[in-house]
C-alpha cells in the first residue's frame, strides 16, 4: 500500500486538475424547477384564550390613499416621518391591513366582523379563502359580531350581489351604532364625507333589519365575549372582551388603525375618525387599560397575525407583536 503523504496528495491534485477544464470550475447558474406563484399561501393564525381557540383570518390589506389631511391634528411631514420611522415608504399610500377573528367556545363558532368582500380593493377580499383553508364553511359560523358599520367590517355579510354569504348566522350589532346609520333621515341629512358610507350600510342591513339582534354596550354578545363601549371612530363603535378560565384579551376592532402611526401618536386624529377628540380619549383609555393590564389585544387593522401586547413608550405607546408559536 503506498503511505499517503503531502507528495501524493499533491501528486493526485495535479491529476485532478490535468483532467479538468477550467470551463467545469467556473460557478454554474441554478436551475429552478419551479416558477414563482405569485400568490400568498393561505393566511391564518391560531392561538388560544383559556380552552377557546382563536383563528385569525387576513382578508388582506388595502393600500389606502392618503393626503395632507389625513391626520388632521399633524404636520404632514411629522406623520411621513412615523412612516419612514415604521420602515414604510413615505408615499402617498398607506398599507391597512384587515384581519377578522374567528372564536371557537366549543361550542360556537363566533366570528367578529366579516372583512370587505372584495368590494374595496383589489388587495383584499381573501377571507372567504382562508375560511376554507381553515377548514371552515360560512354555513358553520353561528354568530356575527359586528364592531360598526364601516364597509370594510360588514361588506363581507353580503356578496356583490347582495347574497348572505353566512346564512346560518345570527348577526348582532351595537344599538348606538344602528340607531346612527339606520336613521331614515341620515342619507338626506349625512355630511357629504359619510354619504357613501350611510347608503353602504343600507345596503347590507335594510331586508335584513329583522334579523339583525342589537345589543347595548357593556352587554355580553356571546359566550365568555363582552362588548365594550368604544364610540368616536364611529358613534356606536365597539371594542370587545374576551375570556375563557383565567385568561382574557381585549378586541380593539379600530380603535386604533396602523399601530405604527396611531398607538405611538394615540393624540393623532386620522380622517376616518369621525369624532376625533372622541376617539382619541377612547384609545387612550383602553391602550392604558391594555397596557396596565398586560393583557392580550388584537386590532383589526395591525399587521397580520394582529395579536400582541400594548407597552407604554412615552408620550404614546408601542405594540408588541406576539411571537409565533404552536398552538
Amino acid at each position: 500500500m503506498t503511505p499517503f503523504t503531502r507528495r501524493t496528495l499533491l501528486a493526485g491534485g495535479a491529476l485532478v486538475l490535468g483532467t479538468t477544464t477550467f470551463s467545469s470550475l467556473a460557478p454554474q447558474p441554478a436551475s429552478a424547477s419551479a416558477r414563482p406563484t405569485g400568490k400568498q399561501a393561505p393566511t391564518l393564525y391560531r392561538y388560544k384564550i383559556g380552552s377557546y381557540e382563536l383563528t385569525a383570518l387576513s382578508d388582506g390589506v388595502w393600500d389606502r390613499p392618503i393626503d395632507d389631511k389625513f391626520v388632521r391634528n399633524a404636520d404632514p411631514a411629522e406623520v411621513r416621518k412615523a412612516m419612514t420611522d415604521a420602515f414604510m415608504p413615505a408615499t402617498d399610500r398607506l398599507p391597512i391591513p384587515f384581519t377578522t377573528l374567528l372564536v371557537n367556545t366549543g361550542s360556537k363558532l363566533i366570528l367578529i366582523d366579516t372583512g370587505s368582500g372584495g368590494q374595496i380593493a383589489a388587495t383584499a377580499g381573501t377571507l372567504g379563502a382562508n375560511l376554507a383553508a381553515a377548514g371552515i364553511s360560512p354555513k358553520a359560523i353561528d354568530i356575527i359580531l359586528i364592531s360598526h358599520f364601516h364597509p370594510d367590517h360588514i361588506n363581507g355579510i353580503k356578496t356583490k350581489d347582495d347574497a348572505l354569504v353566512f346564512p346560518n348566522a345570527e348577526i348582532k350589532a351595537p344599538a348606538p351604532e344602528w340607531t346612527f346609520w339606520m336613521d331614515e333621515s341620515l342619507p338626506g341629512t349625512a355630511p357629504e364625507a359619510i354619504k357613501g358610507y350611510v347608503l353602504n350600510a343600507r345596503r347590507i342591513f335594510r331586508n335584513i333589519a329583522k334579523n339583525v339582534t342589537r345589543f347595548e354596550p357593556g352587554a355580553e354578545v356571546a359566550p365568555g365575549i363582552t362588548s365594550v363601549a368604544a364610540p368616536g371612530h364611529t358613534p356606536g363603535h365597539c371594542a370587545f372582551s374576551v375570556a375563557s378560565g383565567n385568561q382574557s384579551m381585549l378586541v380593539l376592532s379600530d380603535t386604533t388603525n396602523h399601530p405604527k402611526l396611531f398607538v405611538r401618536h394615540p393624540e393623532w386624529q386620522p380622517v376616518f375618525d369621525m369624532d376625533g377628540a372622541l376617539a382619541v380619549a377612547t384609545r387612550k383609555k383602553l391602550l392604558d387599560r391594555a397596557a396596565a393590564d398586560r393583557m392580550l389585544v388584537q386590532g383589526y387593522h395591525f399587521p397580520f397575525p394582529a395579536c400582541g401586547h400594548i407597552a407604554r413608550s412615552g408620550t404614546g405607546y408601542e405594540f408588541v407583536a406576539q411571537e409565533w408559536r404552536p398552538l
